[in-house]
């Protein structure tokens, strides 16, 4: 596979990592470029990708034969289809102690981790990729100015390296993942009914989720409807943001609010045709404030760290869309799709403050003006990264 023309911004992070631990795990969502992440950084590295009927039936039945056809390390791509390597992969690191022997893929986040933890604690240093982020691709000559054009079109890398019709791509990933993640995860019967569900979530990008509500409106229990949102995190293509309630009025939302990691397959799930229908669509503010906080959530994670985001709300009515832990303190966030400043766009932030004390905050907007009003930030959405560096 050719790798895609654009550095990913995790690069150096793994590079580090591999001169520390033995084995280096690279998980996310099918189609985010993890293969091509893996041979870029390890390009003498072999590759052998268990997806290959032959590989995976030499890899789980005679897992130590497999791996003495690697004796100088491997690029092992969906690891997770082959358990029992794990176990083989720890008594060759702790015996060589060899560091960057092992490259671990894998987009079903659950299974990798789950061998990981039983077999590899210690010994794996764990990264996850995402779709680009807007850094990645801002410098692009195709890449679009407009916020709406980038929310249609999405990060999948594939979209952009060959230029392909959003629309036309994310149909054909909806059904292979269906096929394989949702398959290989839970044995749902009829896929029909959980496509539904996917569009549902679709409704509620962004929102505080009713498991009871979204049941209803699928035709199953709460219960199913949890084991589905696990299916979903699994395979990275959402996201729970938890409430933030630590220290403050008791009196708050406790369910956590629901995000897609990729805007494109939200415009697609919604049925949005056309770039032209995002600006009056009634989901266009949750896409923005989606899109924003999933550029935090990719931040941290090319930083090679977990994201500590929460959102705050009150039975009230009062509401910031994120608080993030950045270098030991919280920062709000309060994103607004509008491109006209408007001065009650700070009054959340400012409200929350008289339970946080000092607490640092920023608005982002599709706006261009960018100051500073009462210690709360005023920014563009594509100065995001450099705000949260300079914090």
């Amino acid at each position: 596979m050719k790798p895609i023309p654009i550095p990913r911004l995790l690069i150096p992070h793994i590079k580090a990592m591999a001169r520390k631990y033995p084995v280096i795990t690279i998980t996310g969502p099918r189609q985010s470029g993890k293969t091509t992440l893996a041979q870029t950084v390890f390009p003498k590295m072999p590759y052998v990708l268990l997806e290959n009927p032959d590989d995976r039936l030499l890899a789980n039945a005679d897992p130590r034969a497999f791996l003495n056809r690697y004796p100088k390390g491997v690029i092992i791509d969906e690891a997770q289809r082959a358990p029992d390597l794990f176990s083989y992969i720890q008594g060759i690191v702790d015996g060589n102690r060899r560091n960057g022997q092992f490259i671990l893929t894998g987009s079903q986040h659950f299974l990798l981790s789950k061998h990981i933890s039983q077999s590899l604690a210690g010994r794996v240093s764990i990264h996850h990729l995402l779709p680009f982020s807007y850094q990645e691709v801002r410098d692009l000559k195709q890449c679009p100015k407009t916020l709406d054009a980038l929310l249609f079109r999405g990060f999948y890398p594939r979209i952009w390296d060959k230029k392909l019709a959003p629309e036309k791509w994310y149909g054909g990933y909806v059904n292979t993942y269906l096929e394989r993640d949702v398959r290989d995860l839970k044995n749902i019967g009829d896929l029909s009914v959980f496509q539904r569900f996917l569009k549902i979530c679709a409704g509620r990008h962004a929102q505080v989720i009713n498991m009871s509500s979204i049941g209803d409106d699928c035709g199953v229990s709460s219960n199913t409807i949890k084991s589905w949102f696990s299916v979903l995190e699994a395979s990275f293509i959402v996201y729970f943001v938890p409430p933030y309630y630590r220290n403050l009025n008791k009196r708050l939302i406790k369910a956590p609010k629901m995000f897609f990691y990729d805007p494109g397959l939200v415009c697609y799930l919604l049925g949005i045709p056309d770039v032209r229908n995002i600006g009056v669509h009634p989901q266009r503010g949750s896409l923005v404030e989606g899109f924003v906080l999933g550029e935090i959530v990719k931040y941290f994670y090319n930083q090679g760290q977990d994201p500590k985001m929460y959102f705050w709300r009150d039975r009230t009515g009062h509401e910031v869309d994120a608080l993030v832990e950045i270098k030991g303190r919280l920062v709000a966030f309060e994103v607004k799709s509008a491109q006209t400043f408007n001065e009650r766009f700070l009054d959340s932030i400012r409200y929350l403050r008289r339970f946080v004390k000092g607490l640092k905050g920023v608005l982002v907007y599709d706006g261009h003006l960018e100051f500073e009003r009462d210690g709360i930030r005023v920014m563009n959405w594509k100065n995001l990264n450099k705000c949260i560096t300079e914090f």
